[in-house]
């Protein structure tokens, strides 16, 4: 059985797609609107990519920028809405004014995805106390991942932080797969790989030109060869 490490790559787009898989990528991460670090696409934006691609499709689940949950029937809404149209996969994160997760909204949208599988994604880097957080989350239906750089600063300064959860990985709260990304290098790759972390997300790492250019399947293999280690 392979057990070679999950490279998630950004895509706003089906030309995003195709290059993203072209180049290696094992999974998506659909979003909009990267000005506000990445919000809920259309369904029809959904649809458009999943006809162009055969690889994993997680769709962002947010409507505003930050960690802040906002409208959350309208957040149950889509999530339904995605869901009729054949997504199975998410990425969802919100918390409350203190810091702390937000229990009760998470708990609504992921009541709505019925069993989906789902990320938490970047809102565990602003939290209060991580480990409170996994702790609460812990048991959820469908939380199989965590996107975190360890820090709100990016990977150089959460690198310690990602390294101590790895080697904490089967205890309650860390049975979720960890996905690194946010200021992610390749450089960063070994130090990472050698902890057994087996999960990469990139974006703007995707992109030489970019948020205003395309995914580069070049730039996607490259970084495909050296999370293989190649």
């Amino acid at each position: 059985m392979s057990t070679r490490a999950v490279l998630e790559v950004i895509a706003l787009d089906a030309a995003d797609a195709v290059a993203a898989q072209a180049g290696g990528a094992d999974r998506l991460e659909l979003v909009t609107d990267m000005a506000a670090d990445g919000l809920t696409p259309s369904v029809r934006t959904f649809a458009g990519i999943r006809d162009a691609v055969d690889i994993g499709l997680r769709v962002m689940l947010r409507f505003e920028d930050g960690f802040t949950a906002g409208d959350v029937d309208r957040l149950v809404r889509t999530a339904r809405e995605l869901r009729a149209a054949g997504a199975t996969e998410f990425v969802l994160g919100f918390l409350d004014g203190h810091g702390g997760v937000d229990l009760d909204a998470v708990e609504r949208i992921v009541d709505a995805l019925e069993g989906a599988s789902w990320t938490f994604h970047r809102a565990i880097d602003r939290a209060a106390d991580r480990d409170a957080l996994r702790k609460q989350l812990d048991g959820l239906p469908g939380l199989d991942t965590y996107l975190t750089a360890g820090s709100p600063n990016g990977v150089d300064d959460g690198l310690p932080t990602l390294l101590a959860e790895a080697a904490r990985r089967g205890e309650p709260g860390y049975e979720p797969q960890l996905l690194v990304g946010g200021g992610l290098r390749l450089d960063h790759v070994p130090t990472l790989l050698a902890e057994r972390i087996d999960g990469f997300h990139i974006g703007g790492a995707a992109r030489p030109n970019g948020w205003s250019g395309p995914v580069s399947a070049a730039a996607v293999e490259e970084w495909r060869r050296a999370i293989d280690g190649e």
